[in-house]
């Protein structure tokens, strides 16, 4: 088992390596950066000092040097850098110091502000609402794949199919703006629900109110298609359990048609069930932009997206990071608890 957690940690790595590469050389070619900091009115000096601050006086392969020793955890810096960075973590040395640190991921251009803080801002917006999707798909998903599966050709089979397939072919960001006009819009009166709304409203005089309702739209349309591809696994591995011989001699034990489809039968359907609920979770977190945006929920989507539309680069690498991190660790568990659910995946 070590030996199997040890090999999926060393893929996880390469991947992020992978990523950072990608990401430096993706968006080193878009704009001055001295300009979007400074905006267009700044003399030429002011942009020469700058340059030099970025180390944009520098060439390309240094400057990746540079970025990957900034967002690495591991790296060396100078006493100058850890001060004007304000970096935070442990730190061994004189002038030039080994640090195990946290990855510093730079200044907005817009805000000023680090980007690990502006990002770590907005995360929980993305957890709670992909949290919440993945626990609406999970329930409902199950609930309609062991119905179908218990119920097989009957109009009940044929409406879980027919529904997990239109799920499955509906793109999020057409659904969210169906399901946006539709229930915050044409039926709000009858719903109480708005079209946008993040998960805190500021009110003048009693602060940060909770707004759960706001979060409802959102969840739902992020969870409709896990929610269908729930359905259609559990459904395919019912089907497949409910054969086997063990299914019959537990009816020969006398047992009801209730206590062998809960007991025997969803219990041992699970395991393709959950390597699916932990693989969309992640694809959740790294793929809510569009619902975020039209939402106007506040969550790392939104803030990428806005971002990119002021040309604000470090957010949106630093957010491309941070997506990439929680998919890879995400998945990560996802292989160890299957592992540990069932042996068989074990590399030994």
């Amino acid at each position: 088992m070590l030996r199997f957690i040890t090999r999926k940690l060393i893929y996880g790595l390469l991947v992020l390596v992978g990523v950072v590469i990608v990401v430096f050389f993706l968006f080193q070619g878009f704009g001055d950066p001295a300009r979007l900091v400074i905006g267009q009115t700044g003399d030429s000096a002011t942009i020469k000092n700058i340059r030099k601050e970025l180390a944009l006086d520098q060439p390309k392969w240094k400057q990746f040097v540079l970025y990957v020793n900034d967002v690495s955890p591991i790296a060396i810096h100078s006493k100058e850098d850890i001060q004007r960075k304000e970096l935070k973590g442990f730190f061994i040395g004189t002038e030039k110091k080994f640090a195990i640190k946290l990855p510093y991921l730079r200044r907005s251009y817009q805000t000023k502000k680090d980007v690990s803080e502006v990002l770590l801002e907005a995360l929980p917006g993305t957890v709670i609402l992909a949290l919440a999707a993945m626990l609406f798909a999970t329930i409902v998903g199950i609930f309609l794949g062991v119905v179908a599966a218990v119920k097989q050709n009957t109009w009940m089979d044929t409406s879980s199919i027919f529904a997990s397939v239109l799920g499955i072919s509906a793109p999020s960001f057409f659904m969210g703006i169906v399901i946006a006009y539709l229930f915050g819009f044409v039926l709000s009166n009858i719903t109480g629900l708005t079209m946008t709304g993040s998960l805190f409203a500021i009110d003048p005089f009693n602060g940060r109110e909770l707004q759960l309702q706001n979060l409802i739209l959102p969840a739902l349309t992020l969870g409709i298609r896990p929610l269908a591809i729930i359905t259609q696994l559990t459904r395919s591995a019912m089907l497949d359990v409910l054969e086997q011989d063990y299914i019959r001699t537990a009816y020969a034990k006398g047992l009801n048609k209730r206590t062998v489809v809960i007991r025997h039968g969803v219990r041992n359907a699970l395991n393709p069930v959950i390597t699916a609920i932990t693989g969309w979770f992640a694809e959740l977190l790294a793929g809510a932009f569009f619902v975020e945006y039209i939402f106007g929920w506040k969550g790392i989507g939104k803030v990428t997206v806005d971002a990119l539309e002021k040309l604000d680069f470090p957010v949106v690498m630093g957010s491309v990071l941070i997506t990439a991190t929680f998919f890879i660790i995400v998945n990560l568990l996802a292989d160890i608890l299957y592992g540990i659910i069932d042996p068989r995946v074990r590399v030994k």
